[in-house]
């Protein structure tokens, strides 16, 4: 027996040695005899045939169109897609500050430059913000989870500004929580109890937004769970229904009455609305004028959501940086800058997007999916590489209960804190004591078209310029010689 096993362990380790063998001397061979067949096939085989046909393939619809067309071919259903249109916008690139050196001297770094934001100032009650940037309506149930609505809410109280509730449902707890809370007033038949209205600091009543334009959508039973359902006052099989409309037969007088109904009932907390940006902005700022609205929120068409059907996300509205250009000047054409406050959003990532914005002639900015990825941060890890990250902010995501709140509210305050710290240097780098000093005079655009859309100066005008009129040099000042 104890020779029978002498002789299996033997054998065991001359297999072992063998292996170990090859791997130290053999890997090369192996390497290039796959290397060898694989290129054989590769080269000999019929276009037809060959796997490289899927590079042609991929380059000729796209890696996504491909993935997308074969998930509408397994479905037969309209696509959700989240996070947003993934062409390419015009956007924000080339766009720069101009910086100020000697004309005038930058401003001292350790001296304090004032960021403070009024939104609705012709409103009873303005909505005073210690920064220009606000968390965006993601919505609790139909988007993100208890825990990171709650996680974002602490965020937003740490940085001094608002959250907005998105179309979802709201938490007690939520609203209690939020120094500063924006009740987005939506068309769905869930948070619009008077209580709740009054516990608000401003209303926002959402007509579209960039990526879903003004359509509603149902959200079903099984996509819809836990504790969401109560806080919406669902039944169990129930659909999540928003609408496409506030009223039966809508009328403009319908929505401006709503609009009076909502100020009376939260004794003046600025009343305004949201909408995507479109061709008829003009038109739409008008008849939200009409309406006598405090300020107005813009979404472009870079603007993400929880799941949006690909044609309107990519094939329906203009960009942020058109968007914001027409807005301002139709608010200073009508005379409302100033008296309606703009709040810009869509496909903004960076501070110094955000300060671009600002400096277009914003008054403040919504963040969304940045603040997402800031709020999750690590943790996004917990669902790496098997599920995308976003699996742990999802309301429906696979790892939502490993989300920890704390550690939430510490990375999206963190965030937020080092953006503003950015812009204010950015301030600084111009010569600005305050965001209320800057324009749209402290930016170039090194894209002609770009330059004459946004009305500012284009980088090689002004020696251009010169040549073309035949002007000199200026004389040097002796006193500065």
């Amino acid at each position: 027996m104890m020779f029978l096993i002498s002789i299996i362990i033997l054998g065991l380790l001359s297999i072992l040695f063998f292996i170990f063998f090859f791997f130290l001397f053999g890997w090369r061979w192996l390497m290039k005899r796959m290397v060898k067949q694989m290129g054989e096939i590769i080269f000999t085989d019929s276009y037809q045939e060959n796997l490289m046909e899927m590079i042609p393939g991929f380059k000729h619809m796209g890696i996504q169109n491909s993935l997308e067309n074969n998930l509408r071919a397994e479905t037969g259903d309209v696509l959700h897609r989240p996070l947003g249109s993934s062409k390419k916008w015009p956007h924000f690139d080339n766009m720069t500050f101009i910086p100020a050196q000697l004309s005038p001297f930058p401003v001292d770094g350790e001296e304090e430059v004032d960021v403070k934001v009024t939104i609705g100032p012709r409103a009873n009650k303005p909505l005073q913000i210690e920064i220009p940037l606000i968390i965006s309506g993601m919505a609790y149930g139909i988007a993100l989870s208890e825990e990171v609505r709650l996680a974002l809410v602490g965020a937003a109280n740490q940085a001094g500004t608002a959250i907005n509730s998105g179309e979802g449902g709201v938490m007690s707890e939520e609203i209690k929580a939020a120094e500063k809370y924006i009740l987005q007033f939506s068309k769905t038949d869930w948070s619009k109890d008077e209580k709740l209205i009054k516990q608000a600091d401003m209303i926002e009543i959402k007509f579209g937004q960039g990526a879903l334009a003004g359509m509603g959508g149902k959200i079903s039973p099984e996509n819809l769970t836990g504790r969401a359902r109560e806080v919406m006052g669902l039944q169990e099989n129930e659909d999540a229904v928003i609408y496409e409309h506030f009223f039966e037969n809508q009328t403009i007088n319908d929505l401006r009455g709503l609009v009076k109904e909502l100020r009376q009932l939260t004794g003046g907390v600025p009343i305004g609305a949201k909408i995507a940006a479109g061709g008829k902005l003009e038109e739409d700022i008008d008849q939200l004028i009409d309406m006598g609205v405090d300020f107005i929120s813009v979404d472009g068409g870079q603007a993400a959501t929880h799941g949006a059907p690909p044609i309107l996300a990519d094939d329906f509205g203009i960009p942020t940086l058109h968007a914001v250009v027409r807005a301002v000047n139709h608010l200073e054409k009508r005379k409302m800058k100033g008296k309606i406050s703009l709040i810009v959003s869509g496909g903004l990532f960076t501070p110094g997007e955000f300060l671009k914005i600002l400096a277009l002639g914003a008054d403040a900015v919504y963040l969304g999916t940045v603040m997402l990825f800031s709020v999750a941060h690590s943790q996004t890890f917990k669902a790496l590489p098997f599920e995308p990250p976003t699996q742990v902010v999802w309301n429906e995501g696979k790892f939502k209960n490993q989300f920890k709140k704390d550690e939430g509210v510490k990375t999206a305050a963190k965030f937020l804190t080092a953006c503003i710290e950015e812009i204010r240097m950015g301030l600084r780098a111009m010569g600005k004591k305050s965001l209320k000093e800057l324009t749209k005079k402290d930016l170039v655009s090194y894209d002609q078209l770009t330059a004459t859309m946004a009305d500012i100066p284009f980088t090689f005008e002004p020696w251009q310029s010169k040549k073309k009129k035949g002007q000199e040099e200026p004389q040097k000042d002796p006193g500065n010689a």
